[in-house]
């Protein structure tokens, strides 16, 4: 299997069966996100313990399948992270899908970037960059408490 072929993997795998699809219970941070061009929504639930550490996330939503995949690989990778290391993920993801090519952070195991990286050929579609990104920039709020819906569009 070639790189593209198994990045569609995973991709259709999370887009089908998006992993932390509920609403967590305790949570204590929490942010809407919506795409008007597609039609995306998402509410992403943090629980951060004492530590600053992301005891769990979640997220509840609908949308096309690189939204969900997105958002799906997402909660898998921040959960049990540290806040600042959810940030630089988050930043690193960021620069990641609109100009870079690879990542650059230390904090992610190979395989986690590889989930991370199939997301990475939407660069090529910039309508696609903002279902891809919805669910980080919604993480984003999030982390910082910001009562406002992210929307990808002003």
């Amino acid at each position: 299997m070639n790189l593209k072929e198994l990045y569609q993997e995973i991709i259709l795998d999370h887009g089908k069966n998006p992993r932390n699809l509920r609403k967590s219970e305790n949570f204590n941070k929490d942010a809407k996100g919506h795409n008007p061009l597609c039609g995306d929504h998402v509410h992403v639930f943090l629980k951060i313990d004492e530590n600053k550490k992301v005891e769990d996330i979640s997220f509840e939503g609908h949308g096309c399948a690189i939204s969900m995949a997105s958002a799906s690989i997402m909660t898998d990778l921040v959960r049990g992270k540290e806040e600042f290391e959810v940030k630089e993920i988050l930043n690193d993801f960021l620069e990641m899908i609109k100009e870079k090519d690879e990542l650059k952070t230390n904090l992610l195991k190979e395989d986690e970037k590889t989930k991370l990286m199939c997301l990475s050929g939407v660069k090529q579609y910039p309508m696609r960059v903002k279902c891809a990104t919805l669910s980080w920039h919604t993480l984003t709020s999030a982390l910082d408490n910001s009562q406002q819906i992210v929307k990808t569009e002003d």
